[in-house]
C-alpha cells in the first residue's frame, strides 16, 4: 500500500513529459505527513507550493513529493532506496524532513539518529546533495529527552557535510491559522509560510542564490 502511494506521488512527475532536464532542477522532499500534505487538497501540500515558489523566482523545477504520513525515521530508511530508484533520474537535491513521528512516540533519539544517519550515508553514496530539515520536540516532553532529540539534526548535517534548515515548522508551530485543529499538521497557510521560510536554503543547496 505505501508503495503504491509513493509510486502514485513521484508519478505526477512523469504526467508532464521526460525526465526534467538539468536545467531544470529535481527536488526531492522526502518525509512524513508535513511534506505529504496531510488533511489538504491535493495541489497544496509542501511539495506543489516549493515547487510553485521556485518557479516565480525563476528556477523551473520540479518538487517530487515523497511524504508518507506516519512515517517514522525507520520506516523511511526502509523505503529510501526504492523511492529515489522510482524516479525519473537522480535528484538534485533531496530534503529530509523526518523524526516529528519518532518524537510523538518518544522513541529513543539514538535510534532516530542512526535511521537517519543511514539515509544520509544511501544519499552520499550515490552522490546526492541534501537539505536537513531540523524538528523540535515538544515542550512538555522530558528537557534530557528535548535536549537530546533537538541536537541530531545539527550534527547530522554538519558530519556529512550536508546544509541545514533548523526548524522545518518555523513560524507555523503553534501559531493560530498555521496549524490545523489537530494541532500538529499545517494549514494551506502554514505550508506557504513553511515554504517562505526554507525556500532561501533550497535555493542555495542548488546552487542558485
Amino acid at each position: 500500500m505505501i508503495r503504491r502511494s509513493i509510486a502514485a506521488a513521484l508519478l505526477s512527475i512523469l504526467l508532464c513529459g521526460a525526465a526534467p532536464a538539468p536545467e531544470r532542477p529535481l527536488v526531492l522532499a522526502f518525509g512524513d505527513s508535513l511534506t505529504a500534505g496531510y488533511g489538504l487538497d491535493a495541489g497544496l501540500g509542501f511539495a506543489p507550493q516549493l515547487q510553485g515558489m521556485l518557479r516565480r523566482h525563476g528556477i523551473a523545477a520540479v518538487v517530487a513529493d515523497g511524504g508518507v504520513s506516519g512515517d517514522t525515521s525507520e520506516a523511511a530508511k526502509a523505503r529510501i532506496g526504492w523511492t529515489l530508484d522510482g524516479l525519473p533520474r537522480k535528484p538534485d537535491l533531496v530534503i529530509v524532513e523526518l523524526g516529528a513521528n519518532d518524537m510523538l512516540r518518544v522513541l529513543d533519539p539514538a535510534l532516530t539518529r542512526a535511521n537517519l544517519e543511514a539515509i544520509m550515508v544511501e544519499l552520499k553514496r550515490r552522490d546526492i546533495k541534501v537539505l536537513v530539515a531540523g524538528m523540535r520536540a515538544a515542550p512538555n516532553l522530558d528537557p534530557g529527552y528535548v535536549a537530546r532529540f533537538e541536537a541530531i539534526y545539527p550534527r547530522l548535517a554538519r558530519e556529512n557535510g550536508s546544509a541545514i534548515y533548523p526548524f522545518f515548522m518555523e513560524g507555523v508551530a503553534g501559531q493560530k491559522g498555521m496549524i490545523q485543529q489537530d494541532g500538529m499538521h499545517p494549514t494551506f497557510a502554514g505550508v506557504k509560510r513553511i515554504v517562505t521560510g526554507i525556500t532561501p536554503a533550497v535555493k542555495a543547496a542548488l546552487g542558485r542564490p
